[in-house]
């Protein structure tokens, strides 16, 4: 969804009231994390299901809201996403993710992404086919929790998710290509490590090499962070890489990459 860029509030009290209302209302994207933290989930809950006619899966998705310990933002979208999914699935609904994915306020469309992510009738192939639109997405909350959705399937299906991915870092698109290394960095940030790749960042070596060299920033910085956690556990490889890509490859956008790569190492 692309809507028109507003500057937010650095301080929940400091969203107009308005703002507010519109955020809670699924009416606007949010501008910011700030924002994003700032929304009244279960209301939101209330409001989009209402919206297409759903409300009758609001009792057991607030029940299970409810029953959170540690109700964090990301858990609570996580939470969502999985019993709406468990609801649609039970009445063969297909409108429900319909409707979240093209909503034009963002997190139910996070909340489409954990309706992929939690989708065991799907294949990992197919669940990494149907989070690439997400992915693609204009707004950075989506993004994030679509990587964050399905790392779970790249995790315990890592070898195949590398090759799904590969062709990913040469797509058109900067956000697709950002994701195939976002989503599976070693350590990554509010989620669980891949141990596989901290033991042995080598085997991702197609995508890091197909993105060694790209022209956005965006990526650039996706890449530097998967190498740098790389070198909390292989500084050797990632000593070694940098200095090949230095000789083969000593352009703007392989020395800013190396720089960040290197930026633990380096103390």
């Amino acid at each position: 969804m692309d809507q028109m860029k507003r500057k937010g509030s650095k301080t929940i009290q400091g969203i107009p009231s308005e703002i507010l209302v519109q955020l809670n209302h699924g009416k606007i994207e949010t501008a910011n994390l700030v924002e994003w933290l700032a929304i009244d989930i279960k209301e939101m809950l209330s409001i989009v299901l209402a919206q297409c006619n759903k409300s009758t899966y609001l009792k057991p998705t607030l029940e299970a809201l409810e029953a959170l310990k540690k109700p964090t933002i990301t858990l609570k979208n996580a939470t969502i996403g999985q019993v709406l999914l468990a609801e649609t699935l039970k009445t063969k609904d297909h409108e429900l993710f319909t409707f979240l994915s093209q909503h034009p306020a963002d997190m139910p469309r996070c909340w489409a992404t954990y309706m992929v992510g939690c989708n065991t009738t799907l294949s990992p192939i197919q669940q990494l086919n149907a989070i690439q639109p997400f992915a693609a997405d204009t707004h950075f909350g989506v993004r994030e929790t679509a990587w964050m959705a399905v790392r779970p399937t790249i995790i315990e299906n890592l070898t195949l998710s590398l090759e799904v991915l590969e062709p990913w870092t040469l797509h058109s698109d900067a956000n697709i290509r950002r994701f195939a290394t976002e989503a599976t960095r070693p350590r990554g940030v509010w989620c669980a490590h891949i141990d596989a790749l901290k033991s042995n960042p080598s085997l991702a070596l197609p995508l890091l090499e197909n993105l060694r060299n790209d022209p956005v920033k965006y990526v650039q910085d996706s890449v530097g962070n998967w190498l740098n956690d790389a070198s909390k556990t292989q500084p050797d490889f990632v000593q070694n890489l940098c200095d090949t890509w230095l000789a083969e490859s000593n352009t703007k956008a392989t020395t800013y990459i190396v720089k960040k790569a290197l930026r633990t190492l380096k103390g």
